[in-house]
């Protein structure tokens, strides 16, 4: 049985969010809640379209201070804003075939654990000509992701991206440069993996004639109908945490002390996990947590409603007399699922309003729970504390 708190207090989860959609049966919708998905993505599209009859500007401007920056840069219909709107828009993948192209800088701010922006940069655009301010694009940059379509030929967009590496090597040698050898649904293995040892081979050779050894480049095969873009955002995010050692211990410490097979650490608003434990990730682990935590918002969204103010006060009133508050074991949001295939256990809890601790135990830890809660119990506490000193130093 599902242990859920669905009283009068709401989950600090957002609920606002229905988690990254995925094709499959997982995810379910109703058809007001599609339509109202689909209104509002065709008011943002007509805004684009209007936006994009405009001049483009000359430079993004400078952006707010302390926030890093994601950039979305590659050719024309390689997949860019596809991505951002499957994995910060909650678009479904299917509908984003009816995405036009960007026009102009598409600039995001996404306000989660850790504050940050996404910029969407038409293919069309060249960001090297001087009308451009650079420090402004690149400043503080958290990750340059380039985008390249590996269903179509890629020559022009690694000849683009290895000029792009060249230019900023001497004002910006530490940019993190992100490869998502993007659209690889449908290819065999082999023949991704082939893909992308041409791609590495090619831009690490013309890297290497021209003098810039062992750039901070990373690869990753990626395609929005299913988890892989998650987990190269998880990775690219994971970049820009600089207490990352300490969430990793702590989860460390809990699946020792625990017996988990393995926990995440996950932003709720976009499923992109931003700390692990140092075993090896594998894609079912991630993917089973990660539709656990749309079940938990789903559930949510039907329980956490607002209670009239008589019914709460029915609840307060004899025999209890307490607040409501004081009248639940836990105060956040705690969940345990037992797999039926491999007899796991899956638990999840809430970190704040924005993380959530999700983690797969082994076969028989359900007698131990109370040890395990009270483990949870502490590491939350330690992961509560860590975000905090960082607030403050900032």
């Amino acid at each position: 049985m599902p242990l859920l708190h669905t009283g009068r207090r709401r989950t600090k989860l957002n609920r606002s969010y229905n988690g990254p959609p995925r094709q499959g049966p997982v995810r379910h919708i109703s058809p007001a809640q599609l339509n109202l998905e689909r209104v509002y993505e065709q008011n943002r599209l007509s805004v684009q379209k209007k936006d994009g009859l405009k001049a483009p500007e000359p430079a993004p401007g400078p952006a707010a201070k302390g926030k890093p920056r994601l950039l979305l840069m590659g050719q024309r219909r390689s997949g860019k804003s596809s991505i951002s709107s499957v994995v910060f828009h909650k678009m479904p993948p299917n509908e984003t075939l009816f995405l036009e192209s960007t026009a102009r800088i598409q600039k995001d701010s996404m306000h989660s654990f850790m504050d940050f922006q996404v910029w969407d940069f038409p293919g069309q655009v060249d960001f090297m000509d001087p009308s451009f301010d650079l420090d402004a694009i690149f400043g503080e940059i958290g990750a340059l992701i380039w985008v390249i379509d590996a269903q179509d030929d890629y020559l022009e967009a690694i000849n683009r991206l290895n000029s792009t590496i060249l230019n900023l090597q001497p004002s910006y040698p530490n940019v993190n440069i992100e490869v998502f050898i993007h659209k690889v649904d449908g290819l065999s293995d082999d023949y991704k993996l082939d893909i992308q040892r041409d791609i590495m081979q090619r831009i690490q050779d013309e890297l290497s004639d021209h003098g810039v050894e062992n750039a901070p480049i990373n690869f990753h095969l990626t395609s929005i109908y299913n988890h892989s873009i998650f987990e190269a955002f998880s990775k690219v995010i994971q970049k820009l945490i600089p207490h990352l050692p300490t969430l990793e211990a702590l989860l460390n410490d809990l699946c020792r002390a625990c017996r988990f097979e393995k926990a995440y650490l996950f932003d709720v608003l976009s499923k992109i996990y931003i700390a692990t434990d140092s075993s090896p990730v594998d894609m079912p682990s991630y993917e089973i947590c990660s539709d656990y935590i749309d079940v938990i918002v789903d559930v949510s969204e039907i329980y956490g409603w607002d209670r009239p103010k008589e019914y709460i006060e029915f609840l307060e009133g004899p025999p209890w007399n307490k607040a409501l508050e004081d009248q639940v074991a836990c105060r956040d949001a705690e969940s345990a699922i037992l797999l039926t295939d491999g007899k796991r256990p899956i638990m999840l809890r809430e970190v704040n309003k924005y993380l959530a601790l999700v983690a797969i135990m082994c076969e028989g830890s359900y007698e131990k729970m109370p040890s395990v809660t009270m483990n949870v119990e502490g590491t939350v506490k330690g992961l509560t504390e860590v975000f905090e000193i960082t607030k403050q130093r900032k």
